[in-house]
C-alpha cells in the first residue's frame, strides 16, 4: 500500500500531452478573375504564409490555431487565394515553461498541418482547380528559428 503513493505522485509530475478536439474554425477560398482562370494555362506562382496563435484555456487546455494562406497568381494577378484556420485544443500538463512554448509553437502546428492540408485541397478541387498538395513543414525548424530571431531582437542591458 506504500508503494501506491509514490507512483501515484510521480505520475502527477509526469508531464502530459494529448489531443482533445481537431476542428476547422475558419475558411476562405476566393477566385478574383473567376470565370478567366479557367482559360489560363495552370502555372501558378504560389505563395504560402503560415502564423499560429495560442490560447490558454482553463484546466491546462490550450487552443492552438495554425492559419494558412496561400495565393496563386498569375501574371502577378491573383487567381485564387485559400486561407484556413485549423485549430486544436490540447491538454499540456506538466512541462516546464519552455518545454510548453514548444508544444505549443512547433508541436501542435505539427499536428494540425495534414488537417490544414487537407481543407486546403478540398476547398480547391469544389472550386474546380487542381488539389495543391501542399509539402510537409518543418514546424521545429521554423520555431527554432523564431528563437533565435527574438533572442538576437532582444534588448542587452548596459551598464553606465
Amino acid at each position: 500500500m506504500t508503494d501506491a503513493a509514490p507512483a501515484a505522485s510521480e505520475s502527477a509530475a509526469t508531464p502530459q500531452f494529448a489531443i482533445q478536439r481537431l476542428y476547422v474554425k475558419d475558411t476562405s477560398f476566393e477566385l478574383p478573375l473567376g470565370a478567366v482562370l479557367f482559360n489560363r494555362p495552370w502555372q501558378p506562382q504560389v505563395q504560402q504564409e503560415l502564423s499560429t496563435r495560442a490560447t490558454p484555456l482553463d484546466n491546462d487546455l490550450h487552443e492552438v490555431v495554425l492559419m494558412v494562406t496561400i495565393t496563386g497568381k498569375f501574371d502577378d494577378q491573383p487567381g485564387f487565394i485559400v486561407e484556413v484556420q485549423q485549430a486544436g485544443i490540447f491538454l499540456i500538463k506538466g512541462f516546464a515553461p519552455d518545454q510548453l512554448r514548444h508544444a505549443v509553437g512547433a508541436h501542435c502546428p505539427s499536428v494540425l498541418f495534414p488537417y490544414a492540408r487537407e481543407a486546403i485541397d478540398n476547398l480547391m478541387v469544389r472550386g474546380s482547380l487542381p488539389p495543391l498538395m501542399l509539402p510537409p513543414i518543418n514546424f521545429d525548424a521554423l520555431y527554432q528559428q523564431a528563437m533565435a530571431q527574438q533572442t538576437a531582437q532582444a534588448p542587452t542591458d548596459v551598464a553606465h
